[in-house]
């Protein structure tokens, strides 16, 4: 059976990302954006405000580093035309006990 798709508040920052991933059992999914992801974070036909664009860009890309550690799978789940639900699925994880914050400040330096 599928675990049932968390939804947090919207919008889901990269904290509360990098939290979830920390503490989610394997198979946990996240939907960390809803829309169309290409347009949201391209800044002259996104409908948010500057702030909020930089926000989701962070997140979507937070989301991007995690999969590239092996901590989560990314997918897309259509919702309708031209909007999808954008999950991280978290993976098994044998690593240490190293947080994804310290990981992500890691692959950062």
């Amino acid at each position: 059976m599928m675990s049932p798709v968390i939804r947090l508040k919207a919008p889901v920052s990269e904290i509360d990302l990098m939290a979830w991933v920390d503490v989610a059992d394997p198979g946990a999914r996240l939907a960390y954006h809803s829309g169309f992801l290409v347009i949201d974070t391209t800044g002259v036909v996104s409908k948010f405000s500057t702030d909020e664009l930089s926000a989701l860009r962070v997140t979507a890309d937070a989301a991007y580093r995690l999969s590239e550690l092996g901590r989560v799978h990314l997918v897309q789940e259509r919702l309708g035309p031209d909007k999808f639900a954008y999950l991280a699925i978290a993976r098994p994880w044998r690593g240490s006990l190293r947080t994804t914050a310290i990981e992500q400040l890691a692959a950062a330096a």
